[in-house]
């Protein structure tokens, strides 16, 4: 599992180290306070007190001197680090190192931060020493947070502010059980520095034709990772799941897909036969088929060489009722080149998590 979430890092680190453009660095430091949210009921006894952190961010700062830092207007990609105390004695602490893109509004006043990363929590499920913490199976984990300030930069030589709110998601997507997961809501604030601040240059403006489309394109995508079913102790098993799609890119930012998918879990048929064994009541026959099929329709925002996918299936081919016939899918792809990727995906039914997938795909 440590591989899997390792890749999630590695996967955006390389966009984002692909860019070696002129430009100017920040640092930023905030302290946080906060609740965690009772999101599932399984994780109330874990909400105890409020907990506190601290979130550094490194920001490289882009002017346009590529295309695409304009069509976004002007957004910072780094990376940043979370230390998280959840003020509880079975949660533990947590740290995290994140890739992250800062995005602005409102004239550079509002700032928008998504990251992504890998985070390390000091306490998490043991059977024996530590059963009360369901939140989380693993010590290594898949961690999300989204940040929105107010900030200034450069209010007097260099150095600013910023305050705010921000969302610290924790969870191992079901590669071990268990996995309740944890979303912290907290308020924010701090001070930015910006390194070199005499010399900023002037933002370049677009050069761009705003008319772009594509003819459809076709994909073929296949994924694969390792999981466990929301039983303890039922091991974890081996997936691979294809997808078919088609895709029109109708602007430089934007493409829509429709295509079907192809799932082979066997955490699934492990499940089907744990059932029919221990729940005789269930009438859950052996050798029901654990394969799925679902058709799904999507949305891509390309970034750079990166891109982030969404995507809504259905299952038609459904022979065991596994969290409803509705799905999603988002995560990020890499392209390599015009027709190559890689991609990084998390598979869910609504807010429940099923896998993290890591595939290869080709556009062509």
């Amino acid at each position: 599992m440590k591989y899997f979430l390792i890749g999630v890092f590695c996967l955006t680190s390389s966009c984002l180290f692909a860019q070696q453009d002129p430009g100017l660095f920040t640092l930023d430091a905030n302290y946080f306070y906060g609740t965690i949210l009772e999101h599932n009921p399984d994780i109330a006894h874990l909400i105890t007190d409020h907990p506190t952190g601290l979130i550094l961010s490194f920001n490289k700062k882009t002017y346009g001197f590529k295309p695409w830092e304009s069509r976004y207007n002007y957004p910072d990609w780094g990376f940043s680090f979370i230390y998280q105390d959840m003020k509880n004695q079975y949660l533990g602490e947590n740290y995290g190192l994140y890739a992250h893109y800062n995005f602005y509004f409102l004239k550079r006043n509002l700032n928008f931060r998504i990251g992504q990363g890998i985070a390390y929590t000091t306490n998490p499920y043991d059977k024996e020493s530590n059963f009360t913490n369901g939140a989380y199976g693993s010590d290594l984990l898949s961690t999300t947070y989204l940040m929105l300030n107010y900030k200034k930069e450069n209010v007097y030589k260099g150095l600013g502010f910023q305050a705010g709110i921000s969302l610290i998601h924790y969870s191992n997507a079901n590669v071990r059980a268990p996995n309740n997961s944890t979303n912290t809501f907290v308020f924010n604030v701090g001070a930015n520095y910006l390194l070199d601040y005499e010399k900023e240059p002037n933002y370049q403006p677009s050069t761009e034709s705003k008319k772009f489309t594509e003819k459809v394109k076709y994909n073929f995508a296949f994924r694969a990772g390792v999981n466990e079913s929301d039983i303890i102790g039922t091991g974890q098993f081996p997936f691979y799941n294809v997808s078919f799609y088609a895709d029109k890119r109708i602007n430089r930012k934007s493409a829509f897909q429709v295509g079907t998918d192809m799932f082979f879990a066997e955490f699934l048929k492990e499940l089907i036969y744990f059932y029919s064994v221990a729940y005789p009541e269930r009438n859950v026959d052996a050798d029901t088929d654990y394969k799925r099929v679902g058709v799904f329709v999507g949305h891509e925002l390309f970034i750079n060489k990166l891109s982030v996918i969404a995507q809504l299936g259905y299952y038609v081919y459904y022979p065991f009722d596994f969290e409803g016939r509705v799905y999603n899918r988002i995560g990020l792809k890499r392209y390599f080149g015009d027709q190559f990727f890689g991609a990084i995906t998390l598979k869910a039914h609504g807010a429940k998590a099923e896998a993290v997938e890591f595939g290869v795909g080709i556009r062509l």
